[in-house]
């Protein structure tokens, strides 16, 4: 869970949320998250929520890092009705997407990825060494919600970590992620 390194004080009326978060009216108080213990979100991959609608309230926007571990991949999904950016910090990951994953796309670090809501997109890490690192920005404030797994395109692109039928496996005891 996120800590929250400053509350702001909440005026007559606010109702704050359990466990933290931003007041829901009134006060337009700035927060400031730390990154807590990741989580391993539907997709298969761990995640460093920032700024979520758990965490601060948000209303519009989620902020969060993703770690792929090299040679992993996440299961193939969608955000339905949610945009999605992508920042590379570091490493290098492969991105297929599209409606039957027909479309590919290399993200180095610098680069900027964009998705359109209701995208299928399967991201994954080439490299057997080296994870990968972004930043990802959505326009759903909450951190899972609007993601829907497609098991059925899975097998379309199999991966190091998959299984007969092209789904991503169990991860072994030094891996983290599918």
């Amino acid at each position: 869970m996120n800590r929250i390194a400053h509350e702001p004080p909440a005026a007559p009326g606010d109702a704050v949320p359990p466990g933290g978060g931003a007041p829901r009216s009134g006060s337009p108080g700035c927060r400031l998250v730390r990154a807590g213990a990741t989580f391993t979100g539907k997709q298969g991959l761990d995640y460093a929520v920032g700024i979520s609608a758990e965490s601060v309230g948000a209303r519009g926007i989620h902020l969060q890092l993703v770690t792929i571990p090299p040679g992993a991949r996440a299961r193939a999904h969608l955000h339905a009705d949610h945009e999605t950016a992508i920042y590379a910090l570091g490493g290098t990951s492969g991105c297929w997407y599209g409606e039957r994953l027909e479309h590919h796309a290399t993200v180095a670090p610098g680069d900027f990825f964009y998705i359109p809501a209701g995208v299928p997109h399967l991201p994954y890490n080439p490299s057997p060494t080296e994870p990968c690192t972004a930043v990802i920005a959505r326009t759903d404030p909450n951190e899972q919600e609007s993601v829907v797994l497609r098991p059925d395109l899975d097998a379309l692109r199999p991966g190091p970590e998959s299984g007969p039928d092209g789904a991503p496996t169990a991860p072994g005891p030094d891996r983290r992620g599918c």
